[in-house]
């Protein structure tokens, strides 16, 4: 299949970023998609802003209290009641800022940054319900999401959110705990067999004494810290924590760790091991410049081969993201995209381990799947669906809470005349913006056109005349509404 100009800049903008946005869809067939990749390149390198959701009652206490000592103090004079008033309170804050993220993801200019932002997301896998750490940390990612690996590591390392999922705060010379040292290891730098149950040890010995003060500053406690000689991947010294990540980076392997990974994420799941190395080789010699790794994956002629194109199974972020993208839309109960995330298996702040989501066609399973290929005529027929989210814990993020509020009244189906209790995502989608996309082309040549730019996979590979053949021919509004909707519930929309 020879890639077309249009299908070259839509696969840039699927793994750059999230997709087509609804005003681009007319301009895709014009621009060298080099020339696409410097834009996008160079809206993403605004500094972004900070997202704040933290309700004021939690400000208050928080953020009243200039000295930690107090801010600890008055934690331990609280009632088991006001406690839990307050873990409640911060778990509908971080529902608050995954929501204001995805919207980002939406709705930003800057495609590249935020894309790289869900990588180390998962990358940095990290559960903490404390709504002011989880902001310090998603900050810390999207701030350096394009800059330096080795910044970033470092900032991840020393954020609240981090030790505290990793019981760094626990350990101490007298009693190390290995748990962040072997993650640091295993999942951020070297990847697993690259590294030797002493090396752990040692490491451990080296982060203890970093801990974090209550309003989420990093501290080194010099009391707590082991300032005896280790050794570290074969190298000796009185280390600390800040020499053990100096160690890893110098070592090759991360790089080649890192950039596999990300290899996985843009390019192809199946990783092709040459290309890999000598991205990791650059990557490695540029000193961990992620925005030239970028540079160096998106503009290569093999990332354009055909078999790269289509090949991903879009992440359930992605896909929600990307609709909303290519039509737009207002829902009318925003925290329905919380329960959607958590049925399709990727609830942004709640990775399923520390290990972050596996990824690939890890996405598509029994339970996911139809709601996947009904999600796009769900939208919009606002029809009823029924899941059973799993019972209601913090892990869940008070999914079975959230499936009380937002489920429907029993409603009458035109098609059955049955009641169908369940819940509806009750969305309003701007047709007139993406119809308008298409103004310009002709009947004939509708199916076509509309193919092209909702799908990545070839032509041949979707039966037209099925398609043809549940759509609504009765005026041209109706048959490209219900063509799109046909489209997004095909299979070959899950790929991008």
């Amino acid at each position: 299949m020879v890639l077309t100009t249009q299908i070259k800049n839509q696969h840039l903008l699927w793994r750059a970023g999230f997709g087509v946005a609804v005003n681009d869809i007319s301009r895709l067939s014009t621009i060298p998609p080099n020339n696409l990749y410097q834009i996008i390149e160079k809206k993403s390198q605004a500094k972004p802003s900070y997202f704040d959701v933290a309700d004021n009652s939690l400000k208050g206490l928080f953020m009243g209290i200039g000295n930690a000592v107090q801010l600890e103090n008055q934690m331990k004079e609280m009632s088991k009641e006001q406690k839990k008033q307050v873990r409640v309170q911060s778990r509908e804050d971080i529902k608050s800022l995954n929501l204001t993220w995805l919207h980002e993801m939406v709705n930003s200019d800057a495609q590249l940054r935020e894309k790289m932002s869900l990588f180390w997301h998962g990358h940095f896998a990290c559960i903490n319900l404390n709504i002011f750490y989880q902001q310090q940390l998603l900050n810390e990612i999207r701030s350096n999401a394009l800059g330096n690996f080795g910044d970033l590591l470092r900032a991840v390392s020393k954020s609240a959110a981090m030790l505290s999922f990793l019981n760094n705060q626990q350990n101490k010379k007298q009693h190390p705990n290995e748990n962040f040292a072997r993650e640091v290891m295993e999942l951020f730098t070297l990847g697993r067999g690259h590294y030797t149950e002493q090396d752990v040890k040692e490491a451990a010995r080296a982060f203890t004494g970093w801990g974090f003060k209550m309003n989420g500053e990093f501290v080194f406690r010099k009391m707590f810290h082991d300032d005896g000689v280790k050794t570290v991947l074969g190298k000796a010294g009185n280390f600390d924590g800040d020499d053990v990540i100096d160690i890893l980076l110098q070592q090759k392997q991360t790089a080649l760790f890192i950039t596999r990974k990300i290899y996985r994420y843009l390019v192809n799941d199946s990783p092709d091991e040459e290309k890999v190395k000598h991205l990791a080789e650059h990557f490695y010699k540029s000193y961990y410049n992620i925005s030239s790794l970028m540079k160096n994956i998106f503009t290569a002629d093999w990332f354009y081969d055909e078999k790269n194109v289509g090949s991903r199974v879009k992440s359930p972020v992605e896909l929600i993201a990307g609709i909303r993208r290519t039509l737009p839309m207002q829902f009318q109960n925003e925290s329905m995209q919380l329960l959607l995330q958590r049925v399709l298996g990727q609830l942004l702040f709640y990775p399923p381990n520390v290990a972050g989501w596996p990824g690939g066609t890890n996405w598509i399973d029994s339970s996911s799947l139809m709601l996947r290929l009904s999600l796009a005529r769900l939208i919009k027929e606002d029809e009823s669906f029924n899941i059973k989210p799993k019972t209601d814990d913090d892990q869940q993020m008070g999914m079975q809470e959230n499936y009380s509020q937002l489920k429907a009244t029993p409603s009458q189906s035109a098609k059955s005349g049955a009641a169908r209790p369940g819940l509806r995502i009750n969305a309003d989608i701007d047709w007139p913006s993406y119809m308008k996309q298409f103004e310009s082309v002709g009947r004939e040549y509708l199916y076509d056109v509309m193919e092209s730019v909702l799908l990545q996979t070839p032509p041949s590979s979707l039966n037209e005349t099925v398609v043809q053949g549940i759509v609504d021919k009765s005026s041209r509004e109706a048959y490209i509404q219900t063509t799109t909707i046909a489209l997004m519930s095909t299979p070959e929309y899950q790929l991008c």
